[in-house]
């Protein structure tokens, strides 16, 4: 199968929608499949990837540099059509993507459109306002498509509720392997917490609907060292607002893996999130998690079993909640074994499969209607 997966973002950027693109080409290719990405232009050099990418101009948002929006250019139009595709992949269509839809249309090409970023909720962060703006660009973009893939049981309900149509569950899957409770590292815990405090960290973007701020409470508390792994436009507030916590920047592979092993508890803040990688990477990690009761931790979290939904935008919930587990070290670990349990058989090769499953009944939909 001849796939164009035309995404928003892409490695060696660090986000959902980039990881995700990524283990899809992976996937797509080592089950003989013919992925292309077409992604836009990053300021550094490419990454390594399992299938050509077709780079197309970019310019960084204004006031969030790690985000780049694409604009318009035949690269795109010439590369799909070019590569013959069966599908045409679209990971969080918002720009790019929407061009993406355009040309398969032209085309004749069925469509497969993936909801990962909940606009309607930064329009609320950002602006104040604009859901409403928000809703209808994801209900046109969506509706264009064959099918929408929706990566939790909150965020079908949402694309249902506001009429987009053909909405389908498709989850994550996570790295095991990588990301494992054995990389636990002593001396890395002795330096981060040297009078030996629990550490309760935080991995994600620091933007503001990550609510990040909401640890405030967590730094304050007697016997805990709050850890923040991520880079973004938040970054010099939340070293303010976050007294003691320390802060690592964004890691990435192997790096990242043995923090999130090292740590005690994983505090998730942000209550817009369509999935939460972060939450499954901490579970593989053996980690309890505190999380918003809101968006894909829903799913994910297993309330008294694996770790703690909260009430969203709470700070004295989400320091309750963490103070209880760090004075529990046996319901901590319990916890955490639950939680490497839970996620064991969720591996980006099951997810895989089953997205080739829908490309499948796509195209057997498409050739009934042809028919």
């Amino acid at each position: 199968m001849r796939v164009v997966i035309v995404t928003e973002s892409f490695p060696p950027d660090v986000n959902g929608v980039a990881h995700c693109a990524l283990q899809t080409a992976r996937h797509l290719a080592a089950r003989g499949h013919d992925p292309l990405v077409i992604a836009p232009a990053v300021a550094g050099p490419d990454a390594d990837a399992p299938c050509p990418v077709v780079r197309v101009p970019s310019l960084p948002l204004p006031g969030y540099p790690q985000v780049r929006v694409a604009l318009p250019s035949r690269r795109l139009a010439a590369a799909l059509t070019a590569h013959r595709a069966d599908v045409v992949h679209l990971a969080s269509p918002f720009v790019l993507g929407v061009r993406g839809m355009g040309v398969a249309a032209k085309l004749g090409l069925p469509a497969v459109a993936v909801y990962q970023t909940d606009l309607a909720g930064y329009a609320r962060t950002y602006m104040g306002a604009g859901e409403s703006t928000a809703w209808r660009r994801i209900r046109t973009v969506h509706t264009a498509a064959d099918r929408t893939l929706a990566p939790s049981s909150a965020a079908v309900r949402d694309l249902e509720r506001h009429g987009v149509p053909r909405v389908r569950l498709w989850p994550r899957g996570v790295d095991t392997e990588r990301f494992r409770p054995g990389l636990r590292d002593e001396s890395l815990r002795r330096t981060l917490a040297p009078d030996g405090e629990a550490l309760v960290g935080y991995v994600g973007r620091l933007a503001p609907e990550k609510c990040v701020e909401l640890l405030s409470g967590v730094c304050a508390l007697p016997g805990v060292k709050v850890v923040v792994v991520g880079d973004g436009p938040s970054g010099a507030t939340l070293r303010s607002s976050l007294p003691g916590a320390v802060f690592l920047g964004r890691r990435t592979g192997d790096d990242l893996a043995r923090i999130f092993a090292s740590l005690d508890v994983f505090a998730h803040t942000g209550p817009y999130e369509t999935f939460c990688q972060t939450v499954q990477e901490a579970m593989a990690s053996g980690l309890p998690v505190v999380a918003p009761a809101a968006g894909g931790p829903l799913d994910l979290v297993d309330h008294g079993r694996t770790g703690l939904l909260v009430p969203p935008h709470d700070a004295g919930e989400v320091r309750d909640e963490v103070a209880a587990l760090v004075a529990d070290p046996a319901r901590r670990q319990a916890y955490g074994r639950a939680a490497r349990a839970t996620v064991q058989d969720r591996t980006w090769s099951a997810v895989g499969d089953r997205l080739l499953d829908h490309y499948a009944e796509v195209l057997r939909e498409r050739t009934a209607v042809a028919a």
